[in-house]
């Protein structure tokens, strides 16, 4: 298989940023009186997007509540987007081989996209990728195939020659309905029973450099 563009998941994929999550949400739980959550507990309810992180962890909020605890926690990540967050070892390197070998990159994420944007300056690589996608940058999210599809399509690049990477069933699900392959990184947040279904499972960064540059990808 020839790959020409690489669409990579962001948390649990290239960036740990478990803790800095699990800041956000229990600073909201303690604006409504809950007991803090552990990283563990929180790292579970990750890889829906922001407001359903927040519906999570709140389960009894009314509407209205969640709309503010969605605020909180969106301001507080802002501003703390990147004070425990760091990329996986491995991945930055990996990362600049394969833009010396023109592979053309793109994230899509169900994070909102300014966090998104933020989180990539704030770690030093944003300028490596051609294009980024969040949560809230079009009407639908993953497991939809829609932000797959629209990057392929802003990367000039065909299903058949594109690979979806991420640590999540929302990102083997989508790679499965825009019809290109995948791989799952075992390093995330995601259930290892959840991301069985992907083409290739890789357990280290320097792996999944050898998947993509070598083409060793065969669809299921």
């Amino acid at each position: 298989m020839i790959i020409r563009a690489v669409l990579f998941d962001l948390d649990g994929t290239l960036v740990d940023s478990l803790e800095d999550l699990t800041d956000a949400v229990n600073h909201v739980r303690d604006a409504f009186s809950h007991p803090p959550l552990s990283a563990d507990s929180v790292r579970k309810k990750i890889g829906k997007g922001s407001r359903h992180l927040v519906q999570q962890v709140l389960p009894d909020a009314r509407n209205a509540d969640i709309d503010r605890a969605l605020s909180m926690f969106l301001d507080f990540n802002r501003q703390h987007i990147a004070d425990k967050s760091i990329l996986y070892p491995g991945i930055r390197e990996i990362l600049y081989e394969l833009a010396s070998q023109d592979f053309k990159m793109a994230v899509l994420t169900n994070k909102n996209e300014d966090l998104c944007k933020i989180l990539l300056q704030s770690l030093g690589i944003q300028d490596l990728f051609k294009n980024v996608c969040g949560g809230d940058t079009y009407p639908e999210r993953k497991p939809s195939p829609l932000p797959l599809q629209k990057a392929m399509e802003a990367l000039g690049i065909a299903p058949h020659e594109s690979i979806m990477v991420g640590d999540s069933i929302n990102d083997i699900l989508a790679a499965k309905r825009a019809d290109i392959a995948s791989i799952a990184c075992s390093w995330g947040y995601g259930d290892r029973k959840e991301i069985a279904g992907a083409d290739v499972l890789v357990h280290t960064p320097h792996e999944l450099f050898s998947v993509i540059s070598e083409g060793l990808v065969t669809r299921l």
